[in-house]
């Protein structure tokens, strides 16, 4: 195996590693933001605590990782792509691949959140539909006590009442084609090249600052926080275009609950019917994810567990 070879299976082992600590790790608060982000005005969930422990209470404590299952499935690719990526075209766009510049840095994260979207738009697409419909279940019911007895739908298609990540997959493939899996693909790029854009080279310049000259790179320490800031920042920044995303591909509505045609007419009812502030729905919540989230795969990422593990098969 080439040395070319053995870094991007490294990358892969190390965006693997790190997907599952993170989405393990900060899954519930995920699942929290999907329901805030998709609830009108405060009917049901007061805030990020009170979903918590009403989905507990409800639900169960596994109640809170619904669609678990598919992040842990596909964020090993994701990862990859998204940090692999990212390597590629700073590699491509700068001399050495370390030189700070701005504006190709911030080229080569938007290239990385254009490549990721191959992954991670059906895993939203399929995650938000596991995660929602617990909220649907009280919607409907009109009481946090009283689980579903609805059947899940897409279009006139019926199935189980407590659907499965294949199951969706499999009716929507069979409804819509490969397009349902990739609804609100635009929405989902809209919010993942900036996020990109502002993550990658506000990580690379906080994490230089940490750069120890004779181990040739930041701490995990430092690795870790400079992915938590720069994620947590990023993500708040972002929080308007998630909320739409969110909103697009949520496929089973509540009472009184709109469809939407696009991005610009999700965002027109949204700001007509709720206001500028539901725009900012699941905020503390994402950076509550993302920070976490991008802290461990950074710092997975710098201490080589993947170049480690490899090692040892050498």
């Amino acid at each position: 195996m080439s040395k070319q070879d053995l870094s991007v299976t490294a990358k892969v082992i190390n965006g693997g590693i790190a997907g599952f600590l993170g989405v393990t790790c900060v899954f519930p608060i995920d699942l929290a933001k999907t329901r805030l982000q998709n609830q009108h005005g405060k009917d049901i969930y007061k805030g990020m605590i009170d979903c918590l422990m009403k989905t507990a209470r409800v639900e169960g404590f596994l109640g809170m990782y619904r669609g678990a299952a598919v992040n842990l499935t596909l964020v090993t690719p994701e990862k990859a792509i998204k940090l692999a990526a990212n390597d590629f075209f700073r590699q491509l766009l700068m001399e050495d691949g370390m030189q700070r510049n701005l504006k190709m840095e911030m080229l080569a994260g938007c290239g990385a959140g254009m490549c990721q979207v191959v992954v991670t738009c059906p895993m939203e697409m399929l995650k938000i539909q596991l995660q929602d419909a617990g909220r649907l279940a009280v919607h409907h019911h009109g009481s946090a006590s009283a689980p579903s007895s609805r059947s899940y739908t897409i279009g006139s298609a019926s199935t189980h009442k407590h659907p499965s990540a294949t199951i969706i997959a499999w009716e929507l493939l069979r409804t819509q084609g490969l397009g349902g899996l990739y609804k609100g693909l635009g929405a989902t790029l809209l919010r993942d090249i900036p996020f990109s854009i502002i993550y990658f080279p506000l990580f690379a310049n906080l994490n230089n600052l940490g750069f120890n000259e004779l181990t040739g790179k930041a701490s995990f320490v430092h690795s870790f926080m400079s992915g938590c800031v720069a994620g947590s920042i990023a993500a708040v920044i972002v929080t308007p275009l998630d909320v739409l995303k969110t909103r697009i591909q949520t496929l089973k509505k509540g009472l009184v609950e709109d469809n939407y045609s696009g991005i610009t007419d999700c965002a027109r009812k949204l700001w007509i019917q709720e206001g500028p502030s539901a725009f900012m729905k699941g905020a503390g919540c994402r950076a509550l994810v993302i920070a976490p989230l991008f802290g461990i795969a950074q710092g997975v990422y710098f201490i080589g567990i993947g170049e480690k593990i490899l090692k040892c098969f050498e």
